[in-house]
């Protein structure tokens, strides 16, 4: 078995033809000797699993009895990636075909359904990771599918926080996405240290994955990326941007832009987020800031006509509440080696862009 399993998380894949489009690029341009590629069905009921036992029989298959959501779907997939066994394992939560002698890799890399990636994509992330062992998770240079000029709105070249918690990319503040100039290229080995680092394509230690818990499930999808990684730099780690690897994402294939789930995922998230990794005396003071940001962007979707937008995010704060006070345990809350801490960049994103004007990273002049 390789060191690292590229696992792609697909849900009616067949039906949505993401398959087809997607995954031959994947098996084309990586190695058999660099990685292993791993489809997680997350209980597709479309005809999913016959398409890939018939047109990709190189690609190893884990069946999951349901959708489990981005988040467990991926935890359950690497959980049974990282047992040893000489037959077929099969438990409770599914099944797993055609992989004997799995052992736990090395690293594992999670890739959305909907990324293409061109010859020699992997091998840069993970010449990285074997120098530098501090780095626990990286991603790529991620550019738009069919608009290979642009950056993608999913990570970009890297992810941080503002003073608020708000998220925003190199190559990407909220809306405005830039062209890929070269302007964030680096010399070969070298990376941009980042916050976060995209969902859409990480890279990370399968052994600190386990250790950290993976992804947290009760975010289902949206943001779970960024809690990943705050945990792991609470550890003491770091998370870089590649940028000699490169991927192309559509993006939006499962929930576009605007789609009201999408917004209460978002907003929601980002506050359970908060919660869970800020000091408690600073998350009471961010959340009333944020409460007041939030009623002002509930009131733009309003105005805007966006009438399930609007109430999406006054159930994102219901619905955040609830988990904060149902779903957490103390226990749970502590650890990762540090103090909760509050890693944003020391500005105001909202200021700079919609006050200031600035739209590049470039010019933020950090």
């Amino acid at each position: 078995m390789s060191r690292t399993s590229v696992v792609i998380l697909n849900w009616n894949g067949e039906q949505k033809g993401l398959i087809r489009q997607y995954l031959p690029s994947v098996v084309r341009n990586t190695l058999n000797e660099v990685a292993d590629v791993v489809v997680a069905d997350n209980g597709s009921t479309d005809n999913s699993l016959q398409l890939l036992k018939d047109e990709f029989p190189t690609v190893k298959v884990i069946a999951l009895d349901r959708n489990y959501g981005f988040a467990e779907g991926y935890n359950q997939a690497i959980d049974i990636l990282t047992v040893l066994k000489e037959e077929e394992k099969k438990s409770s939560t599914g099944s797993i075909f055609d992989v004997h002698r799995m052992e736990s890799p090395d690293y594992v890399v999670l890739l959305n359904d909907d990324a293409r990636v061109p010859e020699g994509w992997l091998e840069p992330m993970i010449a990285y990771m074997d120098a530098h062992p501090q780095c626990a998770a990286l991603q790529p240079k991620i550019l738009k599918d069919g608009e290979e000029r642009m950056f993608e709105y999913a990570g970009a070249c890297g992810g941080y926080l503002d003073n608020l918690c708000f998220p925003y990319c190199r190559g990407r503040i909220f809306e405005t996405v830039e062209e890929d100039l070269g302007q964030y290229d680096l010399p070969e080995g070298e990376a941009w240290p980042v916050m976060w680092a995209s969902g859409a394509c990480l890279m990370i230690r399968t052994e600190l994955y386990m250790k950290v818990g993976g992804l947290d499930r009760r975010f289902f999808a949206h943001m779970e990326e960024i809690d990943l990684c705050w945990r792991l730099r609470r550890m003491g780690y770091d998370i870089v941007c590649v940028p000699q690897s490169k991927v192309y994402h559509k993006g939006g294939a499962s929930l576009p832009q605007g789609n009201p789930k999408k917004t209460k995922l978002n907003f929601r998230n980002n506050i359970v987020m908060m919660w869970k990794n800020l000091p408690e005396d600073q998350y009471r003071h961010l959340i009333r800031r944020r409460k007041l940001l939030d009623n002002l962007a509930a009131a733009n979707f309003l105005r805007r006509g966006q009438f399930r937008n609007f109430r999406a995010v006054y159930e994102a704060h219901r619905e955040a509440e609830r988990m904060i006070a149902e779903q957490y345990t103390a226990a749970e809350l502590v650890g990762f080696g540090t103090a909760r801490t509050f890693v944003q960049q020391q500005l105001s994103i909202l200021w700079k862009y919609y006050k200031k004007g600035i739209r590049k990273y470039s010019d933020l002049g950090l």
